[in-house]
C-alpha cells in the first residue's frame, strides 16, 4: 500500500490562460494538473543529462532473440 506523501497548501497567482490551457492539456482539475507541471519540472535536469549520453552509448542488442524472447 502507498504511504500518504506529506502535502503543503499554498497559494499562487497564477495567469487563468496559463492554467487553463495546461488543464486542457492534462484534463483534469486545478491541483492534479499543476502536481503533472511540478513533476515534469522536476524531472527536467535528468531529462538533460540523458540526452547528452544520446550518441556515446554503445548497446550490443540482438534485436531478433529479444523478439524470440530469451529462449537460450
Amino acid at each position: 500500500m502507498l504511504q500518504p506523501q506529506a502535502t503543503q497548501k499554498v497559494t499562487a497567482h497564477i495567469p487563468i490562460d496559463l492554467l487553463e490551457d495546461a488543464q486542457a492539456v492534462t484534463g483534469k482539475g486545478i491541483t492534479e494538473t499543476i502536481k503533472i507541471a511540478l513533476g515534469h519540472l522536476a524531472l527536467t535536469d535528468i531529462y538533460q543529462d540523458l540526452r547528452k549520453l544520446r550518441g556515446k552509448v554503445n548497446f550490443t542488442i540482438d534485436v531478433n532473440q529479444l523478439r524470440e524472447g530469451d529462449e537460450a
